[in-house]
Parts: C-alpha cells; sequence; structure tokens
C-alpha cells in the first residue's frame, strides 16, 4: 500500500516553493505571506503586528520583557497586539532555512467566529483554551495541533488553483482560526475580540500611535481611544507592551526608518525627518542605542530578513 505524504512535510514543501530568496513574500491570498532567512541573526529589535503565525523550518527565539520564547518547527505563535521583541533566528542554513507562515487576522473575524459557534462551542474552547497564561499576553507559542496542520495545508493548496481560492479560502481561513480559537492559546485570541477588555482597549490606543507615530504624541489622545484613565492606560500599556507609550512611539519611528534607509534608498537625515525627528544627531543616537549601529552602518550591513516580522 502507497504510504501518503505527512501533511507537515507538505506543508514544508509547498512554503518552501513560495519564496525562493530571503524576506518576506507576498501569496494569492491577502494577509497569508512567507518569512524566509538562510542564516542565523543577531539578536535585535523585531516588528511584530497582530495575526498568527506558523513555523515550519529552522529555529528563531523572541524576548518581550522578561519572557523569553524559543520556537522551531511545527510552533506557532498569537501576536495580540503590535508587539516589539527583541528576536533573532537562531537555527538556519541555505539548505534549510527557517521558513514561517504569517496570517493576518481581524479581531472581528474572532468575536464573529466566536458568536456564530454558538454558546455550547464557545463554552467548549473557554475549558480548552483555559484563562490568559500570567504576565505578557501579547506574543505566545505553543505546538500546533494535527487539526491546525491539516487546515493550514488547506489554505496554502488552495494557493496554486486561482479559481477555487476565492470560494474556499475564505473557509480554511475560518478553520484556521477556530482550531487556534479552541487551542491552547485561544484566551489571547479571545481577550483581543473583546470589546471592553484591556488587549482590545490598548489595541485601539496602538493603533493611534501607528497612525500617527511620526506627530507629537499625546497621551490624553490615546487614553480617549482606549477609553480609559491616563495613569490607567500606563499601566496597562506597559503591561501588555513592556513599554511607556512615549517609549513605544519612538522605537516605531526607528523601526520606520530602519525600513526606509533598508528599502527607501534614503539617507540618514531624511529618514529622521519622515518619522518626526527634528534632529539628525538625536536620530543617530537614538538609533545606535536601538540597533547597536549607526545607521548608514547598520543599513548597509542588515540583510533583508532581519526586517521580517515573525
Amino acid at each position: 500500500m502507497r504510504r501518503m505524504p505527512d501533511p507537515a512535510a507538505t506543508l514544508l514543501s509547498l512554503t518552501g516553493r513560495m519564496a525562493a530568496a530571503d524576506g518576506t513574500h507576498a501569496t494569492a491570498w491577502p494577509g497569508l505571506s512567507v518569512v524566509r532567512a538562510s542564516a542565523p541573526a543577531a539578536r535585535l529589535p523585531a516588528l511584530y503586528e497582530p495575526g498568527l503565525v506558523f513555523v515550519l523550518q529552522g529555529r528563531k527565539e523572541a524576548t518581550l520583557g522578561s519572557r523569553r520564547h524559543v520556537y522551531g518547527p511545527l510552533h506557532y505563535l498569537v501576536v495580540s497586539l503590535t508587539s516589539l521583541p527583541l528576536a533573532q533566528v537562531v537555527e538556519a542554513s541555505p539548505g534549510t532555512p527557517y521558513l514561517c507562515l504569517r496570517l493576518s487576522v481581524e479581531p472581528g473575524e474572532i468575536a464573529d467566529l466566536a458568536a456564530r459557534a454558538g454558546a455550547g462551542a464557545t463554552a467548549t474552547a473557554t475549558a480548552t483554551a483555559g484563562a490568559p497564561r500570567a504576565g505578557t499576553p501579547a506574543l505566545q507559542v505553543a505546538a500546533m495541533t494535527e487539526a491546525l496542520t491539516d487546515a493550514l495545508l488547506r489554505l496554502v493548496r488552495l494557493l496554486d488553483s486561482p479559481a477555487d481560492l476565492p470560494v474556499l479560502a475564505p473557509l480554511a481561513v475560518r478553520e484556521i482560526v477556530w482550531r487556534a480559537l479552541v487551542g491552547e492559546l485561544g484566551a489571547q485570541l479571545r481577550a483581543l475580540s473583546m470589546a471592553d477588555s484591556h488587549a482590545a482597549r490598548i489595541a485601539r490606543a496602538i493603533e493611534v500611535v501607528k497612525a500617527r507615530f511620526d506627530e507629537p504624541l499625546r497621551v490624553d489622545d490615546l487614553a480617549a481611544a482606549a477609553h480609559m484613565s491616563a495613569s490607567s492606560l500606563h499601566h496597562h500599556f506597559r503591561q501588555l507592551t513592556t513599554l511607556s507609550p512615549l517609549q513605544y512611539q519612538k522605537h516605531l519611528r526607528l523601526h520606520h526608518a530602519r525600513q526606509l534607509l533598508m528599502t527607501g534608498g534614503v539617507d540618514a537625515a531624511t529618514a529622521a525627518h519622515r518619522v518626526g525627528y527634528e534632529s539628525p544627531s538625536h536620530f543617530s543616537r537614538d538609533y545606535r542605542r536601538l540597533f547597536g549601529a549607526p545607521p548608514r552602518a547598520d543599513a548597509k550591513a542588515a540583510r533583508p530578513a532581519e526586517l521580517s516580522v515573525a
């Protein structure tokens, strides 16, 4: 009897074909991308957007606050808020590169799926996933289940079927989200979908920072967006992101500047101005403090994969 291919091996093979070079690669399905890195990298600040990340090969680690996460093949991440961890690829080579799939998930999708599933299914999900882990919930890691792997494989296979993709991919995405929702990290997803949860309120404040990162920060505007007092905002913002709002904005500015330097063909002074710095020398000091090298030297030495998000 012919042996059927291992779903995980098939998923890895299909994903590898979509990323011939290092970096982040878009796919035919909006919100799904592939990240590849063919060598270990230095430990540097990274930018992780909300969503689900599925690691298929290689190994990476990310530290957010006091929590250090190491994740490798068939691990998945739930990123519930735009997070700025220290991260590095620790296991990768040209023959066996680090490979992961990243799927954007909107809080509305999670809330809608939980509501449509019905009270019985939601209760089951709550019992299975339990309460959010102590500490920072913005970034958590767990092992992929067989059901989650199968659902992800169905979505990736559809990328080669343009006629089927718009009809069947939404069903595959909903199953992926459901499997994560009833899994070990489901509590992190549900917290973000609840309008009155601290995570959802801080997420709204973060969206304001992201939209106006190059403008002077007004904490009162963030507090209003989060429907919190200024003191409560500071407390929960730091608890979830490990940074104060002002520190978060500065890090976000520097990440945008680094992307401009590496991909936008601009010099340091121009990048500084575009992200909201009035003083190029102040920008260079902050940049070196965060990334470990002056802007020009860092831009020349960095690899495209170092801009990856997961």
